[in-house]
């Protein structure tokens, strides 16, 4: 198959071509290529096939269940990444020092974080480049980065993916917690085996029936057996739950701090933590990043350490 784009008919963007040809691939579909690139199925399907006409070749098989790549079509994609990786170091090396980001910049993020901690960094990112939108998505689930055209993500906890490229930001210490209502006067536990007599608030992401807290000072660790009356993956509906007296909870110390400095919560055996969370920024692999990306990137690493209750990465 030849190679060479200058075929392709004049009026096109050829490199508009190239690019979809490429996210349709990715995406694993028309219809989703259409989502990533907020555009429609019929528009898709006409670059496809100028992109086919252009080079005469056929570069998809396509039924109405399943899409698969020619032989033609495995080559082109294979050449199609090189070029558009190309192209993009291309023109940052052409714009050097003067490389700022313009255009749309997709992240998602955790639902507490991105609620609260991470918007202060986000507007200054905007401030910094006035060129810039971004598309600020709150879940808490790794997103299909080329599906859903995602540039990067913010997640807590362990990456599952080794596929991706993750950039460790920060700690989160955890405590636990509990509102004096729910001790009626009693003492306060004394012990994490103490822990296990009461009810519960579990944040299902991270735990459910057991919790392992570690001395301070000691290093010893304990692991506790926990009766949760609830079952939650959202942080503020734990704190609230909590506040009302429903159970023990074990959360991030930034996320309770009112509450705890109102005294609608304390902290329970406050000798003993969970180990903290950690935080990372990932994205997926490529051979270049645009500027949109690495700007965002650098505001993060300053950032999110500073935010309430995050730990700096050790080494930094």
């Amino acid at each position: 198959m030849s190679t060479d784009f200058s075929t392709i008919n004049p009026s096109a963007d050829r490199m508009m071509l190239v690019e979809t040809f490429v996210r349709i691939v990715d995406a694993g579909s028309l219809s989703a290529a259409a989502r990533a690139l907020a555009t429609t199925q019929p528009t898709i399907s006409r670059r496809l096939k100028a992109l086919e006409k252009s080079l005469g070749v056929r570069l998809l098989q396509r039924s109405t269940h399943a899409m698969k790549l020619t032989d033609d079509g495995m080559r082109c994609y294979a050449r199609a990444k090189e070029l558009i990786a190309g192209w993009q170091e291309f023109e940052s090396e052409i714009r050097g020092a003067v490389d700022e980001p313009v255009g749309m910049l997709r992240v998602v993020a955790p639902h507490a974080f991105g609620q609260q901690q991470l918007v202060a960094p986000l507007a200054e990112y905007l401030a910094r480049y006035p060129r810039m939108t971004v598309d600020w998505t709150l879940h808490d689930r790794t997103p299909d980065f080329i599906g859903e055209g995602i540039d990067c993500a913010i997640r807590v906890g362990e990456i599952p993916d080794p596929s991706v490229v993750a950039i460790r930001l920060g700690d989160v210490p955890r405590i636990v917690i509990g509102s004096p209502a729910l001790f009626q006067g009693r003492a306060l536990p004394a012990h994490p085996d103490d822990l296990g007599a009461l009810p519960w608030i579990a944040v299902s992401h991270f735990y459910r029936d057991e919790v392992t807290l570690t001395h301070a000072q000691s290093g010893d660790t304990v692991r506790v057996a926990v009766r949760p009356r609830i079952y939650t993956d959202n942080l503020y509906a734990m704190r609230s739950a909590a506040a009302l007296g429903v159970g023990a909870a074990l959360g991030s110390r930034w996320a309770l701090r009112e509450e705890l400095d109102a005294g609608r919560l304390v902290q329970l055996v406050p000798e003993w933590q969970a180990s903290p969370l950690p935080i990372w920024l990932i994205y997926p692999p490529a051979r270049f990043y645009p500027a949109r990306l690495r700007r965002f990137i650098d505001i993060m690493r300053v950032a999110v350490p500073q935010a309430y209750g995050v730990v700096a990465p050790k080494g930094r």
